[in-house]
């Protein structure tokens, strides 16, 4: 009897609602016709025993408002009440009845049914889900589900927004989100007293507080970090017999001959050729045991990815099998065939796998910083893992560095750090400002270059980047930078280990030189990504290397220990060989790179020569294993030690042809160095690789003269990245980030490019079919198994994030989110009979009819936009291009004639930037 009684009760207090001032769509045109007569047949039309059609009075019509998107949906938030794990809810809310963090099951044909295929997280009110992992949370927690009875008598509520947001692998809705943080700044300004001042005071403090602890959380990690991996790197080679922990530096602090570091060959008693073979052994031992146990750390953050996501991989992966082109998202165009016939008619692949702590994480990073939603990918044990991960494949001596992956990890820091502040952790919009911020820190204390972090965030990975973002990123990277310099990890005042500085200038001759070394790092960028790419769609697709991931790590460790002990160079850490690479000879005269005679000039070239061969190619198949590893430095160090070798090249020129016109200027008499500087060619050549792997132009010129603090050989940097990057363009016009995105298949539309259309949006509008919109023309009451089975139908395609139309009489009245509308499906008590509202507005007579046939309606207005953004169909795609860079949409409907024409999804639009560009490469 109170569910008969429930629909009174609604109906009557929405009356005592004032409407919402916000404007609305049209109520109806003429004119409208379905363009498949076919699609009528699939359930999403109204049961004659159900229907409703009951002509609206336009005499006595009567508001019968509830709480709507605009208003009270958007600045209301519930509070939360349940802490997930970092896999249930990372980029969408915290709040547990909100999170969806499962796909549709692909592989069944449609069901038309009271639950959706999600497995769902949220905490359900209304009917019971016994077997969802989100009851069995709430229960483990000590939850009643009587306890939101209360909160589950009314529709209208403050407390509206319960809804999910965005599903895994979906877009976030910028739009959305903007608005949702105008309605809270509106609400908190509205507060005049000397509370809501003080209110007032603190949301805008919030930033700087915010980004102030994650620069500081940066630091301490980057100081563990660093101090661990140093500690452990040179286990491979011996141990300090008082203190084990301590490397043989800080073991021999002071002592010219130090007996209480010892090697293993020592250790064991050998002597002469004996314990040289021991210490080999034991080398290779420890390169293999560190290595596999970073990859195991790794494999524990294992993911599946189910196989109707169109993605490939989420990790560095280049030898990840390519999706199909023809799937099931293609058939969406036709709208003549069924869920059930699109599972049927098409090969279901099988789920792919990524694990969130390998690589360096930029790509992904960059792309969730544009708005796709990846759970579990910034999170807690994500964190924890590639931290420890990180120190062990460091310490293995692996041709890998640490500068990427502190990108990843800073950017996790800041989004656990965002869980602080409801402003942040419930608006995806305000929560990537913060991530840019994060990411930034990251680069700064990887090169101890705060304004390079700076320029990093906003060039390579932020995709929104407003004025007050650019100075609290500032901030964030200055407040990094002097936490780890203040914690001084290397014990030498420094940032970072790879830190120079050059007392001389340089001549006017070398800048023909330098142009050579931006040409020749350009090349060599390039090429490395080419050969990576044609490494991993060999060797990573044999079937074994493919299934046993840890097998290639072994392989790899394995030959990177046998080939690196007998090269000194090699053997280095590549932070410290970078160093030595750059280093003036005036500094440093131990390397082995200071010849004291133009004699030894060629001799050194060779040995360099050697270990500039071994290092290009452990980095090419070493990048893309399963252990946390970046390319910054090892990228840099292959092009240092391209660059000295150049430069002793030149050296010995000069001292072979001392009275040469060219060299009028040096000095006759003094050192080599005294006319010609190899470190400096070798850090323009670093600088010029690590462009043309990455295609980072202003950034890396400012983080140059950053580590060097030289504004001399400002000019040499720029010049050579300024070359490096036309050359590598030319060769190869993907960065390696972005041949990642590109054969993961996200859906990042690149705002740095602008393609030329030549089409406007009809060419890409697909036809307007009836299970992809919801017709009201007859009654605002939608049956909810119809509504279930649209559901499915854009499920089934792939489109979780999508979006279905609300028309009356063919004008577009209104839109809900699919996930939205999943979410209050889910919250009915009886999903079979139920009728749900799909309008802003009714009549008495419904209300009557709803008494009259006993339903339990449903409003759903509150999960409907009442105005999404539409264009005209003969729009051009430019103008649709920046509606979806700038405004950051998810879907655009398309009108013709002011009736509605179709939607095209952001997904859509991206495969159609794709198709574009592979018809102009061809």
């Amino acid at each position: 009897m109170a569910n008969k009684q429930r629909p009174r009760t609604l109906r009557t207090r929405s009356l005592a609602l004032t409407p919402s001032p916000m404007p609305r769509s049209a109520r109806s045109h003429p004119g409208f016709q379905m363009l498949d007569e076919e699609d009528e047949e699939d359930g999403s039309t109204f049961d004659p025993n159900t229907d409703l059609a009951t002509p609206i009075s336009s005499t006595i019509t009567r508001r019968l408002h509830s709480a709507r998107t605009s208003d009270l949906d958007l600045r209301s938030r519930l509070p939360s009440r349940l802490q997930l794990d970092e896999h249930s809810n990372l980029l969408a809310f915290s709040d547990g009845i909100r999170s969806y963090t499962s796909a549709p099951n692909t592989s069944r044909p449609s069901e038309s049914g009271r639950h959706s295929r999600s497995p769902s997280l949220r905490l359900q009110k209304h009917h019971s889900r016994a077997g969802s992992l989100g009851v069995r949370l709430a229960s483990a927690l000590g939850w009643e589900r009587g306890s939101l009875n209360g909160l589950a008598e009314s529709k209208v509520s403050l407390f509206t927004d319960e809804r999910v947001w965005y599903d895994q692998f979906t877009s976030t809705d910028w739009v959305h989100d903007s608005i949702a943080d105008a309605f809270r700044l509106r609400n908190l300004k509205s507060r005049k007293d000397f509370r809501g001042r003080l209110y007032a005071w603190f949301d805008g403090s919030q930033g700087w507080i915010l980004v102030a602890i994650i620069g500081c959380i940066t630091a301490c990690i980057a100081y563990f970090i660093t101090k661990t991996e140093t500690s452990v790197f040179e286990l491979k080679e011996g141990y300090c017999t008082g203190h084990w922990y301590l490397n043989s530096k800080a073991c021999c602090y002071g002592e010219e001959e130090c007996a209480a570091w010892q090697s293993w060959g020592e250790r064991l008693g050998f002597a002469g050729e004996g314990r040289k073979w021991v210490n080999f052994v034991a080398y290779v031992i420890f390169v293999v045991l560190f290595s596999l146990g970073s990859c195991i750390l790794t494999l524990m953050t294992k993911t599946e990815i189910p196989s109707k996501y169109p993605l490939t991989t989420l990790d560095e992966n280049l030898g990840a099998d390519p999706k199909p082109k023809e799937d099931a998202d293609d058939l969406s165009f036709s709208g003549a065939l069924s869920p059930t016939a699109i599972v049927s008619s098409a090969a279901v692949p099988s789920a792919s796998v990524y694990y969130p702590a390998a690589g360096s994480g930029v790509a992904e990073v960059k792309v969730i910083l544009s708005g796709f939603v990846i759970h579990g990918y910034l999170g807690v044990k994500t964190l924890l893992v590639k931290t420890l991960a990180l120190i062990l494949s460091v310490a293995s001596g692996l041709s890998l560095g640490k500068e990427g992956p502190y990108v990843h990890i800073a950017t996790c820091v800041g989004n656990i750090a965002c869980r602080l502040f409801s402003k942040y952790n419930h608006n995806d919009g305000k929560r990537r400002e913060v991530l840019s911020a994060s990411a930034a820190s990251g680069v700064g204390v990887a090169f101890g270059a705060p304004i390079g972090g700076v320029l990093f965030s906003l060039e390579e990975v932020s995709y929104y980047f407003p004025p007050k973002t650019l100075f609290r990123t500032f901030f964030c990277c200055i407040v990094a930078s002097l936490s780890l310099k203040f914690l001084n990890p290397y014990g030498t005042g420094k940032i970072v280990l790879f830190e120079v500085r050059y007392m001389t200038d340089w001549q006017f001759f070398e800048i023909f030189i330098f142009v050579l070394l931006g040409i020749l790092g350009g090349a060599l960028g390039a090429l490395f990504i080419k050969a990576s790419a044609i490494w991993a769609r060999t060797f990573r697709r044999i079937p074994v290397i493919k299934k046993w991931p840890i097998l290639e790590v072994f392989l790899v460790a394995l030959v990177t220990g046998v080939t690196s002990f007998w090269n000194r160079f090699t053997k280095l850490a590549v932070t410290e060989l970078l160093l030595e690479l750059a280093s003036p000879c005036k500094i440093d005269t131990s390397s082995g790179l200071c010849p004291e005679n133009g004699e030894e000039i060629l001799s050194i070239v060779g040995y360099l020569c050697v270990a500039f061969v071994i290092k290009s190619l452990l980095t090419t198949v070493t990048f893309g294993i399963k252990v946390p590893a970046g390319i910054y430095v090892p990228s840099m160090v292959v092009g240092g030690f391209m660059g000295r070798i150049v430069g002793h090249l030149v050296q010995y020129v000069y001292y072979t042809n001392v009275d040469a016109a060219i060299f009028a200027r040096c000095a006759k008499e003094g050192q080599l160095e005294s006319c010609v500087t190899p470190g400096v060619y070798a850090l323009v050549a670093a600088g010029a690789t690590m462009c043309g792997v990455t295609r980072l132009s202003v950034t890396l010129a400012v983080i140059l003269f950053e580590l060097t603090g030289s504004l001399d050989h400002v000019l040499p940097f720029s010049l050579a990245v300024l070359v490096a990057k036309w050359t590598a363009d030319a060769i190869e016009p993907l960065s390696i980030y972005d041949l990642l995105t590109e054969m993961n298949s996200y859906p990042l539309l690149d705002n740095k490019i602008r393609p030329i259309f030549t089409s406007d949006l009809g060419d890409i509008t697909p036809r307007v079919a009836s299970h992809r919109i919801i017709d009201i023309s007859h009654s605002p009451l939608v049956p909810a198994p119809a509504l279930r089975q649209k559901l499915e139908h854009l499920h089934d395609m792939g489109e979780l994030d999508g979006g279905l139309p609300v028309v009356r009489n063919g004008v577009l009245v209104g839109l809900i989110p699919a996930p939205d509308l999943e979410f209050a499906l889910d919250k009915l008590d009886n999903e079979a009979q139920s009728l749900c509202l799909m309008a802003q507005t009714a009549t008495w007579r419904d209300v009557e009819e709803l008494e009259d046939h006993d339903t339990d309606p449903t409003d759903f207005t509150p999960y409907i936009d009442p105005a999404p953004v539409s264009l005209d169909i003969h729009s051009p795609m430019d103008l649709v291009f920046q509606c979806f860079v700038k405004l950051g949409l998810r879907y655009i409907c398309v009108l013709r004639d002011g009736q509605y024409a179709g939607l095209v999804h952001k997904k859509t639009f991206v495969k159609y930037i794709k198709e574009l560009e592979d018809v102009k490469e061809t």
